[in-house]
């Protein structure tokens, strides 16, 4: 039987209580001036000014980037476009090479994946449409400047630094991306958006063995910041939230990483088996991943793509009690190879239709069920970017650790649900705990320095 759907968002905080909460927390001089009243500058000043502050500091990155040889135009016009070009001090030798920010479409789905991740829901406490614009062009300059990089401006002997300083005192760029995608809560009637919603997003549902947390689920707003260094992921989340306070409150969080191939190929999850073997070929994207023109969505959405995040705890106690040859059995492949259990590498497909009774692969096993590799189950396959997570323990003192599950696709319901829906009742489902997460649809990319994410959408 399937279990109700989950209860609707914990209500929000008024934006008066919101701001009231900001401006006692910060010490930042323009957050002091929001005051806990709407009657003086306001959250909209507030982003104004951290847009304005964002600008400076690109100006100063590139002023510093000339300094080095480059000429002061051929500088600032890399600011200007997201050019990966940072200064020599900011990007130290051996550092990853910085990813492009502008494209038709958002860093961080198809990229290489990264060894660390953040990833955030917030709810957005924006008034009005202008308030909300002006939280994604402040979301858009400070991403800009993040992922190219640069010297940090000089401030007043009295003011804040512009920077948590945590990166040193010149930011580098290393290989951060950021994405940035929009839940179903943001087209209520709040913003007038509601007739521009993304065809097929909606709020996450409640699958049978899930057992959701609300405080851990939905959102206006996610971010997905991606690195090689656990530094970068943390630098970036404090200068978002910083810039944004005014704008968009945090509702849940998650840190995830990858574990190196070990001793080789697919990195493993904290099951100890391979995760992420089969995933989509390139050529299969515009079918499988991009949003493009027509499929009944909104003209706007090309070139963005459905996110679905969900926060998997894995029973990790009870797990490593249990036999290798029933943990294989249940996850078809093998744990020291990832080869499938009729196969000897780890990128052997499974021949099921040699293996029709299961007596190789059992029929209930996870790789079986979720990709059973028909023709009529061809179009549900998604691009998976997963991360393990550590949370330390619970309550109880057991390990609270496991799989933040992240997939990009076309489509919500013939992808994910069709996948999930297969998936109902296999033998994991006594191992595992999917306890939150939630829909998104990843936003266009910012093609260039005059646009920024969701322009579309608002205009």
């Amino acid at each position: 039987m399937m279990k109700p759907e989950p209860p609707a968002c914990p209500e929000r905080r008024s934006p008066a209580a919101s701001l009231a909460a900001s401006a006692d927390a910060s010490a930042d001089a323009s957050a002091a001036a929001l005051g806990a009243e709407r009657g003086s500058v306001g959250r909209r000043s507030f982003l104004r000014g951290a847009l304005a502050g964002a600008g400076a500091a690109a100006a100063t990155g590139t002023a510093a980037s000339a300094a080095t040889g480059a000429t002061a135009a051929a500088a600032t016009g890399a600011a200007a476009t997201g050019s990966t070009t940072t200064t020599a001090a900011a990007q130290s030798a051996g550092a990853p090479a910085p990813v492009p920010f502008h494209g038709v479409h958002q860093a961080g789905v198809t990229t290489g994946q990264q060894r660390q991740a953040v990833f955030a829901s917030f709810d957005v406490v924006a008034v009005g449409k202008d308030e909300l614009t002006d939280l994604f062009k402040t979301l858009t300059e400070r991403a800009r400047l993040l992922t190219t990089g640069g010297a940090l401006p000089p401030v007043g002997i009295t003011a804040p630094p512009p920077d948590s300083g945590v990166l040193g005192p010149d930011m580098p760029a290393d290989d951060l991306t950021i994405t940035v995608g929009v839940g179903a809560s943001l087209f209520d009637d709040r913003y007038g958006l509601k007739a521009r919603k993304p065809a097929r997003l909606t709020a996450m549902k409640e699958f049978p063995n899930d057992t959701l947390d609300p405080s851990l689920c939905h959102g206006d707003l996610s971010l997905q910041l991606c690195a090689s260094d656990t530094d970068t992921v943390l630098h970036a989340l404090r200068d978002l939230a910083r810039h944004t306070r005014g704008g968009m409150q945090l509702r849940w969080r998650i840190d995830g990483f990858q574990s190196p191939p070990r001793p080789s190929g697919t990195p493993r999850n904290l099951m100890g088996f391979k995760d992420g073997i089969v995933n989509p070929a390139q050529s299969e994207y515009d079918k499988l991943v991009w949003v493009g023109r027509g499929n009944g969505e909104p003209p706007w959405t090309e070139g963005g793509t459905y996110q679905v995040l969900r926060q998997i705890r894995m029973l990790v106690e009870f797990w490593d009690r249990v036999s290798i040859g029933e943990q294989e059995n249940m996850f078809g492949r093998r744990r020291d190879s990832g080869a499938p259990l009729d196969g000897n590498h780890e990128t052997d497909s499974p021949d099921y239709a040699a293996d029709p009774t299961g007596g190789a692969i059992p029929l209930t096993s996870h790789i079986r069920r979720a990709n059973p590799r028909t023709p009529e189950t061809a179009a549900s396959q998604f691009l998976r970017r997963g991360y393990n997570y550590d949370k330390g323990i619970d309550s109880v003192g057991d390990l609270d650790l496991g799989l933040l599950f992240c997939a990009y696709q076309q489509d919500i319901a013939r992808q994910f649900v069709a996948v999930q829906t297969r998936l109902a009742d296999e033998p994991l489902v006594d191992y595992i705990r999917p306890v939150g997460g939630g829909y998104f649809f990843v936003l266009p990319g910012v093609r260039d320095g005059n646009d920024h994410y969701a322009k579309s959408l608002l205009e």
